[in-house]
């Protein structure tokens, strides 16, 4: 999860928070692309959850990429919670998930390098104290009482908070990853459309990625137990944006959506105070209860943008959230499908002409039906696979279209990033597939042996 903000002075109008999103807006030749993955940490010998103190924990590691691979280090009261260098950040999920938040990068080649760097690090530090890592999109086995709490305290917030408004806050918080890719946008209109497309393709990306089909040591009937998770979290936060599809629909009415979602907290001097439940409105009027009298500044504006989780969402750029965590080649693949799909305009039209006669009702049906069946879902007369390999082909012809060159011009595009979705789209087998095939065959239900088979 996101960093306290910095920057920005007094909010004096309610204008300024559309601005603020405004801002992000940038000429087509100044687009990037940013790679945030997450991975569950474990203790070799145990294949328990590593905790934060000891030989073998979250802090060593953190310790080791700082001395030996030369991260700046960021603390909050006294404690290592991440990294910096550059552009890039290491941070810490709730449950010490460990998340890689990338630079923000011209190319895919470039983003792959960063990716595969960041792993090369963590393997190197986490093979010197006796730690793996495994990308999977919920923890297998488990439990809420197994796993640590990391030391910062927007997270003890929030875990007090969780079970007020969900029965799954929890469970996001501490046993699931993703892995997302930050993308830019040229004008609102440019947001709109891609904001739209998005989330209409989100259930794509969902059904493709899908690598969490267990938990709590057994199968759950689901391809995506963490999308499943996601939807009974905090309904004024989460879920599908129905206006994004309004008519109209710009900055402003984002802004508008984002006051009325519940504060967590307010940062101020190293600390988190309490404003749970709260309204960022009585905030601007100088009347939050946490904080009476003092009006936002607009790093708390950037803040609170943080706290909202919807599967597409925009600060100053845009996130696309769908996906579960996963092995190292897919971790190329997600900002390939996005960058595919959203930075040609040919091929993101051809998208919204694929999905602008949706309706609310199909958008959330293939949700839900993603996180079951991925490729086999069914909604209506939409057929997931079908659906997907449409979506991956116009994917493939905005990369080429990019005709952005790797390997110092050897590679003439991007294209090939996509290889590993389509593997899945030609056999119809997401990563959920792959692992209960082991978990019912040559793993005999032995859902240990998923750490050996399946670690970076």
């Amino acid at each position: 999860m996101s960093i306290p903000q910095s920057g920005g002075g007094l909010i004096e109008s309610t204008d300024q928070l559309a601005e603020y999103l405004a801002d992000g807006c940038k000429p087509e030749a100044d687009w990037r692309i940013g790679t945030e993955h997450e991975k569950f940490g474990y203790c070799k010998d145990t294949l328990m959850p590593i905790p934060y103190d000891g030989p073998r924990s979250v802090n060593a590691m953190l310790e080791g990429l700082r001395d030996a691979h030369g991260w700046a280090p960021v603390l909050e009261a006294g404690k290592l919670i991440g990294l910096e260098k550059g552009l890039a950040n290491i941070s810490l999920e709730p449950g010490g998930q460990l998340e890689l938040s990338g630079a923000p990068l011209e190319t895919i080649h470039e983003t792959c390098d960063e990716v595969n760097q960041h792993l090369r690090e963590v393997r190197d530090v986490a093979e010197r104290i006796g730690v793996g890592f495994i990308g999977l999109g919920a923890a297998p086995i488990w439990t809420h009482e197994q796993m640590p709490m990391m030391p910062k305290g927007r997270y003890r917030l929030m875990t007090d908070y969780m079970d007020r408004v969900g029965t799954m806050g929890k469970s996001m918080m501490y046993r699931t990853c993703t892995v997302q890719v930050n993308l830019d946008f040229g004008s609102e209109a440019d947001m709109v459309q891609k904001f739209r497309v998005g989330l209409a393709l989100q259930p794509v990306a969902t059904a493709l990625f899908a690598n969490s089909p267990f938990f709590e040591g057994r199968p759950t009937g689901l391809k995506s137990w963490r999308s499943r998770v996601w939807r009974d979290l905090d309904a004024d936060r989460t879920g599908m944006l129905p206006f994004v599809f309004d008519e109209g629909f710009g900055f402003e009415a984002y802004v508008d959506y984002a006051l009325d979602v519940p504060m967590y907290f307010v940062y101020r001097d190293g600390a988190y105070i309490d404003a749970l439940g709260q309204s960022f409105r009585d905030f601007l009027r100088g009347e939050l209860p946490a904080l009476p009298g003092e009006k936002p500044m607009l790093s708390d504006w950037a803040d609170h943008l943080t706290t909202i989780f919807p599967e597409v969402r925009i600060k100053r750029f845009m996130e696309m959230r769908g996906a579960d965590g996963g092995p190292w080649r897919r971790l190329c693949a997600l900002p390939a499908l996005w960058a595919g799909l959203l930075y040609d305009q040919n091929s993101l039209d051809a998208a919204w002409d694929l999905v602008k006669g949706w309706d609310a009702d199909t958008r959330e049906e293939l949700r839900i039906a993603a996180s079951k069946d991925a490729l086999q879902a069914q909604v209506g007369r939409i057929n997931m696979h079908d659906l997907a390999r449409e979506v991956l082909a116009l994917s493939e012809a905005g990369l080429r279209a990019r005709a952005r060159q790797g390997a110092g011009g050897l590679v003439p595009d991007e294209s090939h990033f996509l290889n590993t979705l389509q593997e899945s789209v030609e056999t119809g087998r997401v990563p959920a597939d792959e692992l209960l095939a082991h978990y019912n065959g040559d793993w005999d239900g032995d859902l240990t042996r998923i750490y050996a088979g399946y670690s970076y």
